[in-house]
């Protein structure tokens, strides 16, 4: 008999796992706290191994298709004026946009729509307890049911509920004095193609994103240390944010407006999730759930799809779960610590607090987007990571 596997989550990690798992013919069954899949999202990208990935699903031509279209990035002054610019056409490398821009919700609806057909996929539930047996893990969820499995995969993002059940206690996060905002708003007549980037002061930014459903993706970000705001309740985030970015300038009245009507409204205080193991026992941790890296990295895509494909095929190449759960940490640590290497001078270098380090900031990007450095440029936003072989393993 296959063995049966409980993933928890339905979102980029979760899904890509369901995929091999399903292939490799394990019983499946996904557990996702949303009623209905979940759509929408902010932009993300996915380089090098983790496009190996896609391809090897079949997807990398279709993701594609379905991205977002953005042409590169470009830095915005007070006047709405660029003073530094970069395409991804003429980097030569995957600048700070790649060259596979997509959805969050887009990527993961392509691999739900390609994995639903070999898993159980169950929306509106979640996990509430589990029992490690020495053979199986029972498992009892929300809505009252109780089932076993032979092994359990939590993919549910940085603040998993159910990952405290597993290392309760070990979840103090590295946090990056970062606070985050993403929703979507209308598209307007003068936007264009890039990611429109925009500081002043106090650590603030606005970024604008283009994408291909006929509406603008927004980002507000402040530099300042976490005061607990990723538990407040929504709506006093969003009055924290009217508040923070009232006098912003630029395009802050137009966000503003559109904070007001979004109905896909995510919050977030940037943290790092750092742990000594990411299994214990027939349970295993992936994705941002084990080692979420920021969106500051860069490669959280990457990783969730990657990490899935490699714990997928260990667990298919040993017959014992915990030597399967070893070998993927194994094979996958090297490339999360490179991944999770941004310092936060980094942050505090493109979050400047005065008009001062603003100008020292546009002063650099300008002189980074000038013909002779563009590469260097391109080269700095696409750092080569120890990836694991996928070649070891058969698809």
């Amino acid at each position: 008999m296959s063995k049966r596997i409980l993933i928890s989550g339905a979102s980029i990690a979760g899904n890509t796992a369901a995929f091999w798992l399903g292939k490799l013919g394990f019983d499946v069954t996904v557990v996702e706290k949303w009623p209905d899949f979940r759509k929408g999202g902010q932009n993300i990208d996915v380089r090098d191994v983790g496009r190996d990935v896609l391809r090897r699903m079949g997807l990398d031509e279709a993701a594609l298709d379905r991205g977002t279209k953005e042409e590169g990035t470009a830095w915005i002054d007070h006047d709405g004026e660029v003073v530094a610019e970069f395409v991804t056409e003429d980097l030569g490398a995957d600048g700070p946009t790649a060259e596979l821009e997509i959805l969050r919700g887009d990527l993961a609806e392509l691999i739900y729509d390609a994995a639903k057909d070999r898993c159980d996929f169950r929306f509106g539930d979640s996990i509430a307890e589990f029992i490690d047996h020495a053979d199986r893990v029972e498992v009892t969820f929300q809505s009252g049911r109780i089932d076993s499995f032979d092994a359990v995969i939590i993919a549910e993002g940085v603040g998993s509920a159910s990952r405290e059940l597993v290392f309760p206690g070990e979840n103090e996060p590295r946090w990056m004095d970062l606070t985050i905002a993403y929703f979507t708003i209308p598209r307007a007549s003068d936007d264009d193609r890039m990611w429109r980037w925009y500081n002043t002061t106090h650590g603030r930014s606005i970024s604008l994103r283009p994408d291909d459903h006929g509406t603008a993706r927004a980002m507000l970000s402040i530099r300042k240390p976490h005061e607990g705001e990723q538990d407040w309740k929504e709506e006093q985030q969003r009055a924290f944010l009217r508040d923070q970015f009232k006098d912003a300038g630029w395009q802050a009245d137009r966000v503003l407006a559109g904070l007001d009507q979004t109905d896909d409204f995510y919050f977030d205080v940037l943290r790092q999730v750092r742990l000594e193991n990411w299994s214990k026992g027939r349970i295993a941790l992936l994705g941002d759930a084990a080692w979420c890296a920021t969106p500051m990295a860069g490669i959280g895509a990457t990783l969730a799809v990657t990490g899935a494909y490699v714990l997928a095929q260990e667990l298919a190449r040993n017959a014992d779960i915990e030597t399967a759960f070893s070998r993927y940490e194994q094979a996958m640590r090297p490339m999360v610590e490179d991944g999770q290497g941004v310092p936060k001078f980094g942050i505090k270098m493109m979050n400047p607090q005065t008009s001062i380090g603003i100008k020292f900031l546009h002063a650099a990007l300008h002189l980074a987007s000038t013909p002779p450095l563009r590469k260097v440029m391109g080269t700095a936003f696409s750092r080569k990571l120890k990836t694991p072989d996928l070649d070891v393993y058969a698809t």
